[in-house]
């Protein structure tokens, strides 16, 4: 594949259909939890309304017209206004593995920074290995309990980075 096509942008309401089918079928393919994690998310048919909203943005990662990933920032639910999350950060098996996930976190704590936050949480489940060795790598440390009412109780391994 080449990177020259690839670009990340804010997600359009174009975009919902493909970004839903990208997460869930991540979730598929890892033979993930599919109750008490993202896949089960209410917002995950209308992310382009879900991110519309102030201190929220979710961005997508396109090659040749296809949506091959994405992530969004928003404030962590039940936390202070100075926290925010790292959400919904799914790419499919082309998009890993070639610094799009490094570059795409970078573009969300930019825009968590710009937003005002102080803290960027995150939580993930125990077997996605890469995307922690990743979190670890641009500077998340792990958490031994949760933050915030995220309601993904599947998910835990939580980590958090200074801004």
């Amino acid at each position: 594949m080449s990177q020259n096509n690839i670009v990340i942008r804010e997600i359009t309401q174009a975009d919902n259909v493909q970004i839903a089918a990208v997460i869930r079928s991540v979730f598929v393919e890892l033979d993930a939890p599919k109750v008490g994690t993202a896949y089960e998310d209410v917002s995950l048919d209308k992310m382009t309304e879900t991110y519309n909203k102030p201190k929220m943005a979710y961005f997508v990662v396109v090659n040749n017209q296809k949506i091959i990933g994405g992530c969004g920032i928003a404030p962590l639910e039940g936390e202070s206004e100075t926290i925010c999350e790292l959400q919904k950060m799914y790419f499919l098996p082309e998009a890993r593995g070639i610094g799009v996930g490094f570059e795409m976190i970078d573009i969300c704590l930019k825009k968590a920074k710009e937003f005002g936050f102080d803290s960027c949480y995150l939580e993930t489940l125990p077997f996605m290995v890469g995307a922690q060795k990743l979190y670890k790598k641009v500077g998340f440390e792990p958490l031994k309990a949760s933050m915030g009412s995220t309601g993904h109780y599947s998910c835990n391994v939580w980590m958090l980075k200074h801004l």
